[in-house]
């Protein structure tokens, strides 16, 4: 496998519980000592929590829980997201690496996680690549007051597996990881599911084909692995070898093109139609916006719903129309159409809608059951007010059913991510 492993200097640098981080930094206080969660507190017990102090992790508190299920025998602070003030913390620690390398050498994966290419950087630095990474932490806590750790690696997996599975543990919180390490350091890992790219339901198949450890994977027929999950356990097999021939220079290749819009609804109380169905009504309109924008139509529906935790369970289905559509009325209906086959009567805590099987809409072939005239002025009008809303803000023009003590658009109107500015 020589031939495919690539030898370049690779940081994945993470910022540690980074929006529990921003509000002890904002608030003055140590994260490692400060028993801080980042919660809604007003919306009650059920309210999500967006992130927890490294200090509450050492009790085992989990990143991401709901508040009825934090210890109660801590003094626990909580701050309400602030996603406008996150940004501007990301955006400055952004900054420090464009200091460090170009940007055509920085790939920014998500708000609190980078990748920098540092290879061609070293000789400029007199610095090795664990230097260099030691000086871009210290130089974040030193501006910002915010904590990161970093996995170096020879290429981009590499690193994000350093990161994930030792750099937290280490004393500096730099982890530098090469092919030769893997037999000791990745292949000894269970459950699979600490390794990047595993998911819960793979990990299930894995382990029901004899596979407990990563190690059994890499020493496993990659064409068994073919066989059963097709081009993602081929992928699987080579990246338990640390295969990995993604460059951050081609980082434009490595934004997925979207095949889908979607939008998911965590509801802060109990919903039973029709009340529930203000709130579809509104993200079938999001999602809508989002073909009209992107200037596409969509073949097929997905709608779900989960219900209340002392109930469980929901469902979530499909439908694939006879006419690709970008039409709220044709989505909302067809949502409606899955809603009544299959609700079962329980409240509802969560919703989900989105479309797929996109198309370029560079023209509409009406049906001989459909009413073009309405179809078009329907049309008009939702462009009208997507244009008032890109002007004046998503809050400046709404439906009137808005103002009904059911809806959430207003309030996620006014949100970044689904979360408080």
């Amino acid at each position: 496998m020589e031939k495919y492993r690539l030898h370049r200097n690779i940081l994945c640098i993470d910022l540690k519980s980074f929006y529990a981080s921003v509000e002890c930094a904002l608030l003055g206080y140590d994260p490692f000592e400060t028993p801080l969660v980042v919660a809604d507190k007003s919306r009650g017990g059920g309210s999500i929590v967006l992130a927890v102090s490294p200090y509450l992790k050492k009790f085992g508190v989990p990143g991401r829980c709901r508040i009825f299920e934090l210890p109660t025998n801590i003094n626990i602070i909580f701050q309400k997201p602030r996603m406008e003030r996150y940004l501007e913390y990301s955006t400055k620690i952004i900054e420090i690496y464009l200091r460090f390398v170009s940007e055509d050498d920085l790939y920014v994966y998500s708000v609190d996680e980078a990748f920098l290419d540092v290879t061609e950087y070293l000789s400029y630095y007199k610095m090795t690549d664990f230097q260099l990474a030691k000086t871009i932490l210290k130089t974040i806590l030193e501006e910002t007051k915010l904590y990161a750790t970093c996995g170096i690696g020879p290429n981009m997996l590499m690193a994000k597996l350093a990161l994930d599975i030792e750099s937290k543990r280490a004393p500096d919180f730099i982890a530098q990881w090469n092919y030769d390490d893997l037999p000791t350091k990745l292949w000894t890992v269970t459950p699979l599911s600490e390794m990047w790219g595993i998911g819960r339901n793979m990990e299930a198949h894995l382990n029901h084909m004899g596979f407990k450890k990563i190690g059994d994977i890499a020493k496993s027929d990659v064409n068994k692995l073919k066989k059963k999950f097709g081009i993602i356990g081929e992928e699987l097999y080579y990246h338990t070898h640390g295969i990995d021939m993604s460059m951050i220079q081609d980082k434009l290749k490595l934004k997925p093109i979207s095949k889908s819009y979607g939008i998911g609804q965590t509801l802060f109380r109990d919903y039973y139609a029709p009340d529930i169905f203000q709130i579809v009504r509104e993200m079938v309109d999001d999602v809508c916006r989002r073909l009209r924008i992107n200037k596409k139509v969509a073949r097929t529906v997905h709608f779900g719903i989960a219900y209340s935790k002392e109930i469980g369970g929901g469902f979530a289905r499909q439908i694939t129309l006879e006419q690709p559509t970008a039409n709220e009325n044709n989505v909302f209906k067809t949502c409606l159409d899955l809603f009544q086959f299959y609700y079962e009567g329980d409240p509802i805590r969560r919703v989900h809608v989105s479309v797929s099987g996109l198309i370029d809409n560079n023209s509409y072939q009406f049906s001989l059951f459909e009413d073009a005239e309405q179809i078009v002025k329907e049309q008009q009008i939702f462009t009208a007010m997507d244009e008032i809303k890109y002007r004046y803000g998503k809050n400046s023009v709404n439906r009137a059913s808005t103002e009904y003590k059911s809806s959430t658009a207003k309030s996620r109107n006014d949100m970044i991510g689904g979360h408080h500015a």
